[in-house]
């Protein structure tokens, strides 16, 4: 039967081997084409790039349905007029995170839920180093919608990023985009450094700031605090885990207390030859290190400045533990307590361990 429709058909027999033997999925479709006096198969890909703004789609969506609820505008009234904000709940009691530079010298702030309910909260604390502050609700009758608090070590250039908040007072406003670079150090608004910040192209306006940037799995991966006013699509944020540590310090003594070193530092991705220097100085961690932190400026009589930091210096471990991050400097020196004194080993393409005596203040 099979010859005959062949011969009826007038079609070489291979290639209808060639469709039997070889066909597509069932998305694609597979044909026979005559080309130079052979029988050629030629295969039609899907549409990839519709499946692939589909899936982003869909990651946006799911992002706003998870954390939208939780995010809420702020109004706070000032000497020079009323000022505004985001800001994300982080439980259901009604504790939610924001900008220092949001709520002010304010005590207390008018807020909005997405809802559209209206009410009022209590400043528990502010940090203007970080540029952070933590606000509870008034009176919460019940539990409120919260977001998920992340883990910014694990974020990657390149990683989509999603910001949702209230800009010129447009309520729950969404912008996406990616993470541009990590590491960054940047002035705050009260004149500090801000340092370890995550750098993005997220679409941010006057009234974004204090709202979560958040991760395509629905966590909160940082907290929006500026834009670069004379470019565009360049973006800050605090890291989630600095915040993490803001507001345990906020909650326990309604202040942050931190030691400090008086230096002003960037972090680098830690490449190949760099952990082959990192080797060779015996610096902890140095195969696996993923970021180092360098020394932009030490600060004239500071900790650092006394104990012989210069700028250029990498800080690759403190008493003996490895750093990855400004954030890890912090947490380090938290350790410290009482003793005052920490160990440093600074490579300035050689090992060198320095002891100085630890400052510390509160914010």
């Amino acid at each position: 039967m099979l010859a005959k429709a062949m011969r009826s058909l007038a079609v070489p027999r291979a290639a209808c081997v060639l469709r039997r033997r070889f066909a597509a999925p069932r998305e694609a479709a597979v044909s026979c084409a005559h080309q130079g006096g052979r029988w050629m198969s030629t295969t039609a890909k899907p549409d990839s790039d519709s499946e692939l703004l589909d899936a982003y789609s869909r990651a946006v969506s799911k992002v706003v349905d998870n954390v939208g609820p939780a995010v809420v505008s702020i109004g706070v009234a000032h000497e020079q007029g009323l000022g505004s904000g985001s800001g994300v709940f982080f439980a259901p009691d009604g504790y939610f995170l924001s900008n220092s530079h949001v709520v002010g010298e304010a005590s207390q702030v008018a807020v909005t839920l997405a809802d559209g309910r209206k009410m009022s909260a209590t400043v528990i604390g502010t940090d203007p180093s970080t540029d952070l502050a933590v606000c509870q609700l008034d009176s919460v009758k019940e539990s409120v919608p919260y977001a998920e608090l992340g883990d910014s070590s694990s974020l990657r250039v390149g990683q989509l990023a999603i910001a949702i908040g209230n800009p010129f007072g447009f309520s729950s406003t969404v912008s996406t985009g990616v993470i541009s670079a990590l590491g960054r150090s940047i002035q705050g608004v009260a004149g500090n450094m801000i340092e370890d910040v995550i750098q993005t192209d997220v679409a941010l306006n006057p009234g974004n700031s204090g709202g979560p940037l958040v991760s395509t799995n629905n966590k909160v991966v940082g907290i929006n605090t500026a834009i670069l006013a004379r470019g565009q699509g360049i973006s800050f944020s605090v890291p989630i885990n600095t915040a993490k540590w803001v507001l345990q310090e906020i909650l326990t003594h309604r202040r942050v207390r931190r030691a400090y070193v008086g230096t002003f530092c960037q972090v680098h991705q830690a490449t190949a030859p760099l952990r082959k220097l990192l080797r060779a100085v015996g610096a902890p961690g140095a195969a696996t290190q993923q970021g180092v932190v360098q020394v932009v400026s030490v600060m004239p009589g500071g900790p650092g400045h006394r104990g012989g930091l210069i700028p250029n210096d990498l800080i690759v471990a403190i008493n003996g533990e490895a750093v990855e991050s400004v954030d890890d400097i912090y947490r380090k020196l938290q350790k410290v307590g009482q003793q005052r004194t920490a160990s440093y080993q600074v490579s300035s393409c050689c090992s060198l361990w320095l002891w100085w005596l630890c400052g510390s203040r509160c914010a």
